[in-house]
């Protein structure tokens, strides 16, 4: 049984730590990575060398951790390298010379080198012959969130899989399971708000809710209360530009983004709360059998806002008005004024609907 002390150490320590999968059956949203290593691992078919690649907090160095463990390496002849701080050749070198050794106390000696893409020109010229030929108890598993910066060379001598983002449902059941955990409660719209703030990585959703959890002042996670900490958008605004659109009240819709841009809002987060309904808006209009899987991911007042908005002025949202708010979304990295590209394509839907 473990102790206060112990018990207060575990608190302290972060959620992707504390939460991180252990084994293969714990990993979520790489179903096709795992089921291949899986199979490698039953017919004892294991290469020498796996190339992880994905976006950060997708699972990469987790599942190399598991893979070294199910190969039965111990700590001992486990080597995590980090190649942002161990990038030159000497590096390398030193390496080489590790890899000549023999296991201490297991069958496999793995080397995990993290952000491998990080490595000089000449350190990946020095580590090829090492990857192209390791001792048979050696296996390299590589990993970068940026594969195309890797030669040719490299990745041709490697066994590559490509780490998919998780979805919002998948993020958000890793939240519910964990606020469950931790003695928490937490409303669907505020896990979802968590999920997609989360921007398709385990590890910045798990930061995200550990800093919620720390600044709740219950137990009771509501939206409202992650837009308060997060500084994400408030409902009300990313409703009233949506309504402003069906309701061709140009004045509305401005006055929402720009009381957005005064409270400091990240406008590319608005856009994605605003696209994210318009979408399931639209998919309800036209085909609203198929929209029962999307809309399951809304709560109920989210629900009742978007039937109420389809019944009553559903003939102004178009799949052109996500086209021109889709461009917009894709102007945001270069606009010196964020509202501008949101307030133009607004000022173009209303009028054209006017004309219309």
């Amino acid at each position: 049984m473990k102790n206060s002390t112990e018990n207060k150490a575990m608190e302290n320590v972060a959620f992707y730590r504390k939460y991180r999968p252990q084994k293969f059956a714990d990993v979520l949203g790489q179903e096709h990575v795992i089921s291949v290593i899986e199979n490698s691992l039953k017919s004892e078919s294991m290469v020498h060398a796996y190339l992880f690649a994905g976006s950060r907090g997708t699972g990469k160095t987790s599942v190399a951790r598991i893979l070294a463990r199910e190969l039965g390496t111990s700590t001992n002849d486990l080597y995590e390298i980090d190649a942002a701080s161990n990038r030159g050749i000497d590096d390398v070198r030193a390496l080489k010379e590790s890899v000549q050794s023999l296991p201490f106390d297991s069958k496999y000696k793995v080397y995990i080198i993290d952000e491998v893409h990080m490595l000089t020109k000449e350190a990946f010229n020095a580590l090829l012959k090492t990857l192209e030929e390791p001792p048979k108890y050696v296996i390299f598993i590589l990993a970068t969130t940026e594969i195309e910066k890797l030669p040719e060379t490299v990745v041709s001598r490697c066994q590559v899989f490509q780490f998919k983002k998780p979805s919002i449902e998948t993020l958000r059941g890793v939240i519910e399971k964990i606020v469950k955990s931790e003695g928490y409660k937490i409303e669907k719209s505020a896990g979802e708000l968590i999920a997609l703030l989360g921007e398709g990585s385990f590890r910045d959703t798990q930061g995200i809710l550990q800093k919620i959890v720390g600044l709740s002042s219950d137990k009771e996670i509501t939206r409202a209360e992650v837009e308060k900490i997060t500084g994400a958008p408030k409902t009300e605004l990313v409703r009233d530009f949506i309504s402003a659109i069906a309701t061709h009240d140009l004045e509305r819709g401005l006055s929402a983004v720009g009381n957005t841009g005064k409270e400091n809002r990240d406008m590319k987060v608005y856009m994605k709360l605003v696209l994210r309904q318009l979408r399931a808006a639209l998919l309800l209009k036209y085909a609203p059998a198929g929209a029962g899987s999307l809309l399951s991911d809304f709560d109920e007042d989210e629900k009742k806002f978007l039937n109420t908005l389809i019944k009553e002025n559903g003939k102004n949202i178009t799949s052109g008005v996500l086209i021109e708010l889709l461009t917009a979304y894709q102007l945001l990295d270069y606009s010196y004024i964020p509202e501008l590209p949101l307030e133009l394509a607004l000022i173009k839907i209303v009028g054209q609907n006017d004309a219309s």
